[in-house]
């Protein structure tokens, strides 16, 4: 098969060091220029944070950004390329005064969440009193008193639960390490990159590595049941081609999988790229594709 795209890479960004905090044994990147610098390099990740003021949706998400465990290898065979993030010292003193900060912080976000729910709940009280008539909320000089009187009461005796505040992370740390308890709550049984043998990684990486030098953009495709969506460049421009499945060399393959595999793609509408690196470095493509049953 010919593979044809551009590269994305920007010759100021090839100079940049990106920054890699390591929470558990999953690399993230906090700072914005470090996510920009790797998005530029072709490596698309997955954000994990929640936005600030929208907590409770997971439709748009903000920092940290996750690396698949190839795109930071790939970053590491450079020395100029990433760097890990030196972690913070963990004495008493430093511990007591992060503790307090976060207790802080804590407290400002309920204060300002308050401050935000009680315009809400005044603003839905002008709607509920709204003059039918009109279709808009009554002006200052013209509200009654009942409507006056229910806006002071509520002023006086509302009150935002604790329960009810939006939990936010706070991105100008680089890294969770701050918080013991995150951590520990984060910590899996396994480490992530454990949960495959050395060689399922090898050749996971050999193909991550060949596809990439060739300028296409990767991502995961656990939901497509291959390793990694293949796009000709970037995702938020591109719809994915080709779902690749890492195999090595000499690995057999059931006929029933190959079948399931090819009969995924297409419903997805994506070419199923077998794909096995050789001991020299080179890796051989094979496409499938679905044509029915005979």
């Amino acid at each position: 098969m010919r593979f044809e795209s551009s590269r994305m890479e920007r010759p100021e960004d090839s100079a940049r060091v990106v920054g890699v905090s390591v929470c558990d044994s999953a690399p993230l990147l906090w700072r914005v220029e470090d996510l920009r610098s790797v998005r530029r390099r072709g490596l698309v990740g997955a954000l994990l944070g929640s936005l600030p003021r929208s907590p409770r949706q997971n439709c748009r998400m903000g920092r940290p950004l996750l690396l698949l465990p190839e795109e930071e290898r790939l970053l590491g065979e450079s020395r100029t390329a990433a760097a890990a993030l030196p972690a913070p010292r963990q004495d008493g003193a430093q511990l007591e005064l992060r503790v307090r900060r976060h207790e802080e912080e804590q407290q400002r976000s309920f204060e300002e969440q308050s401050v935000l729910a009680l315009e809400d709940r005044k603003s839905s009280l002008l709607c509920a009193m709204t003059s039918p008539d009109t279709g808009s909320p009554p002006e200052a000089g013209a509200m009654d008193e009942s409507l006056q009187r229910r806006l002071e009461d509520l002023d006086r005796s509302f009150v935002f639960p604790r329960s009810a505040l939006g939990v936010q992370l706070s991105t100008a740390r680089a890294g969770l390490s701050y918080c013991p308890e995150a951590r520990a709550f984060l910590q899996a049984e396994w480490p992530i990159r454990g949960g495959q043998n050395g060689l399922s990684r090898d050749t996971k990486y050999q193909v991550f590595r060949d596809l990439r030098g060739r300028g296409f953009c990767l991502t995961s495709a656990g939901k497509f049941g291959g390793d990694f969506l293949v796009y000709p460049g970037d995702p938020l421009r591109f719809h994915a081609h080709f779902i690749a499945v890492c195999l090595a060399a000499d690995e057999a393959v059931g006929l029933l999988d190959v079948l399931a595999v090819a009969r995924l793609g297409s419903n997805v509408k994506k070419t199923v790229l077998l794909c096995s690196p050789a001991e020299d470095g080179a890796v051989t493509y094979t496409s499938l594709q679905w044509s029915g049953m005979v």
